[in-house]
C-alpha cells in the first residue's frame, strides 16, 4: 500500500481500493486500517473508492513513537484533512471506529463542507466521569500483546498507556468535550452506532450528540464496542442502507 507526506508533518501509510466516490475509513486505538477495518473496506470498495489511512505513529505511519497530546483527536482530524488535500480529495464520505470514530466526528465538525456523510461507531464525542476508572485500568499495560507492540514499534508499553491516560483524564477534568461542541456544525447526514454493552459509550451520550446535529440518527446494536465484529450482518445492512439514502 502507498504512503503520502502531509503538510501537518506526518507520513501516512494507507489502503487504497475500489472505485467511485471517495470514502475515508479510520481505525481505532492500536490498530491500522487493515487490522481493524479490512472487512469493512472490502465490502465498501464494491461501490466506493475507499482510502484507509493508518493514523500517525501507528503501523508504518510516522512520526514515531505515537504520542497523545491533549488535543490528539483534533490533531488526527487535521491529519485526515491534510491527507485529503494531499490526494486531491475535495469531499468524501467518512467513517470511523472507536478512536477513529472520535476523529471522524472531529473532522466533520472542523470542516463540515468536506464531507458528504459521516458514520461513527464506538464514539460519542464526549468523555464522561465514568471513563476515568476505565482509563486508569490501562496501566500497567499488561493487556498489550507482543504483536501489537511490534506492529506499532512500541518499546515502552507502560509509557504509551500513561500518555493516553493522561490525555483522556485531562479531557475529563476539562468537561469531557471531544467534539460535542462541534456537533451542531455537521451538516451532512450522520449515522452514529453504539452497542448496548459498550459501557464507555452509553446510549444517553450518543443521543445527546445526535440531538445537537441537524441531520443525525442513532442506531443501537445488541453488541459491545466492536459492532462490526460482533454483528457483521446488522452492521453491513445498516451502513449500506444509510449510504443508499445519502445517494452517490
Amino acid at each position: 500500500m502507498p504512503f503520502v507526506e502531509i503538510e501537518t508533518g506526518a507520513r501516512l501509510h494507507y489502503e487504497d481500493v475500489g472505485q467511485g466516490e471517495p470514502l475515508i475509513a479510520l481505525h481505532g486505538m492500536l490498530g491500522t486500517a487493515h487490522e481493524h477495518l479490512s472487512r469493512v473496506i472490502e465490502h465498501l470498495s464494491a461501490d466506493y473508492h475507499v482510502l484507509g489511512p493508518t493514523l500517525r505513529g501507528y503501523g508504518e505511519s510516522t512520526p514515531k513513537p505515537r504520542d497523545f497530546p491533549v488535543d490528539f483527536y483534533h490533531r488526527d482530524a487535521r491529519d485526515v484533512l491534510a491527507f485529503m488535500d494531499a490526494l486531491g480529495v475535495e469531499q468524501a464520505h467518512i467513517l470511523g471506529y472507536s478512536d477513529g470514530g472520535e476523529t471522524a466526528l472531529c473532522a466533520a465538525g472542523l470542516a463540515p463542507e468536506r464531507f458528504k456523510s459521516v458514520i461513527a461507531w464506538g464514539a460519542v464525542g464526549y468523555f464522561g466521569p465514568a471513563m476515568r476508572p476505565f482509563a486508569q485500568r490501562l496501566y500497567p499495560a499488561t493487556w498489550m500483546t507482543a504483536e501489537e507492540q511490534a506492529l506499532h514499534s512500541i518499546s515502552d508499553p507502560d509509557a504509551f498507556a500513561l500518555a493516553w491516560i493522561h490525555a483522556v483524564k485531562t479531557m475529563i477534568d476539562s468537561g469531557g468535550d471531544v467534539s460535542l461542541s462541534l456537533a451542531h456544525k455537521i451538516d451532512a447526514p450522520l449515522l452514529l452506532m453504539l452497542g448496548e454493552g459498550d459501557s464507555l459509550n452509553p446510549q444517553e451520550y450518543g443521543q445527546n450528540y445526535i440531538d445537537r446535529t441537524s441531520n443525525g440518527r442513532l442506531v443501537m446494536f445488541q453488541t459491545a464496542h466492536p459492532i462490526h465484529d460482533e454483528d457483521w450482518e446488522g452492521f453491513k445492512r445498516t451502513v449500506s442502507e444509510f449510504l443508499q439514502t445519502v445517494g452517490k
